[in-house]
């Protein structure tokens, strides 16, 4: 990607997301699903059976007048991919502007078969998907007609905010601006939104100062969660993923600070010892969507982040993976829920539980 464009402020970028999705079908279609659930779901008739080989797969999207690749990645009995597949890709007019512009491939991440990628080195699939960032179930990755990967997207992504992934590659804008910076200049031009004048507080979070900085001291692991007043999806993460008892035992282990994305005057040591604002180190991390956690480990090494949507089973997992240092073993995330999956199922029918 060329150099980007930066400077239109996370307040800002967030308005336009908020502005942007009408609540009431957004809230019809984005309604809680049961994450914890082994789900099956059929692609969609157009999406491309590959032989494996992406540069064959590029050279048919060229001939066909396409602008490259679309590969979404999801595991076996994914609830997150089914919602993703059935309520956002199988929507006549959102599969129509996909099809239009990209072929698109499923691949399994955890599959051993055996791939070419678009500079025609042999690896596995599952080979591939972890060097290309797949963490969570599903992913999506851009595949350009040159071979360079255009954007990345990780975790499901309702209709209103995949349009705009799709506006974004779509339309070139990957190649000036950041998907978080695009989404800031959507919004420049829409009216100002009433905000409540503070976050969702909870008792499990830590008070200023933010001293987070892990470098002499080991403490406990470390939560961090960026948030913004008027967040509806904030205040959903809260109602219906922070109250729930098993996530808050999980929490009650961890160090959690709460950090509003636009707070440009709060200080916060980070846990490598530097000194920023939750509005800089929000712009730092590139954050798409909010809420999103940062997960640190007792010394301060980030193990996992997440600003896709999260809910109870999830969030649970994603506590449990830290707590149990499965980084350490050269565990991933997705192998790490998919081990967990399989050892429910082998205790039986109360056993089962989310893979993803």
């Amino acid at each position: 990607m060329n150099a980007r464009v930066r400077g239109y402020g996370f307040g800002l970028w967030l308005a336009c997301c908020l502005a942007a999705v009408p609540v009431g079908a957004a809230a019809a279609r984005d309604a809680p699903f049961d994450d914890s659930a082994i789900v099956r779901v059929d692609d969609p008739a157009w999406f491309k059976t590959s032989f494996l080989d992406l540069r064959e797969d590029l050279a048919e999207a060229r001939a066909a007048g396409k602008q490259g690749l679309m590969v979404l990645f999801s595991t076996e009995g994914c609830a997150y991919c089914k919602a993703f597949i059935e309520r956002s890709l199988k929507d006549p007019a959102i599969g129509a502007l996909v099809r239009k512009h990209f072929d698109t491939l499923h691949l399994e991440i955890f599959d051993d078969a055996g791939m070419k990628d678009l500079q025609g080195r042999s690896l596995s699939v599952k080979d591939f998907a972890r060097r290309e960032g797949a963490a969570f179930s599903p992913t999506l990755l851009f595949y350009g007609l040159d071979g360079k990967r255009m954007h990345r997207v990780v975790g499901y992504q309702s209709p209103e905010r995949f349009r705009m992934v799709l506006d974004y590659v779509a339309g070139g804008h990957h190649r000036t601006l950041t998907y978080r910076d695009y989404l800031a200049h959507r919004g420049s031009g829409t009216p100002a939104i009433a905000q409540p004048a503070a976050l969702v507080r909870d008792a499990l979070f830590d008070r200023p100062p933010y001293n987070l900085d892990r470098r002499l001291s080991a403490g406990m692991p470390l939560l961090v969660l960026f948030e913004q007043p008027g967040c509806e999806a904030c205040r959903d993460f809260h109602a219906k993923v922070l109250s729930d008892a098993e996530v808050r035992a999980l929490l009650a282990r961890f160090q959690v600070v709460q950090l509003d994305a636009r707070d440009a005057a709060t200080p916060v040591v980070t846990p490598d010892g530097r000194r920023l604002t939750p509005l800089r180190w929000a712009e730092e991390l590139e954050l798409a969507h909010l809420p999103a956690m940062i997960f640190f480990d007792e010394a301060g090494r980030e193990v996992l982040r997440n600003d896709s949507l999260s809910y109870r089973q999830r969030m649970s997992r994603s506590l449990q993976y830290v707590l149990d240092k499965a980084y350490l073993r050269g565990i991933s995330f997705q192998r790490y829920t998919r081990e967990k999956t399989m050892e429910h199922l082998k205790a039986g029918p109360r056993g089962v539980a989310d893979s993803h």
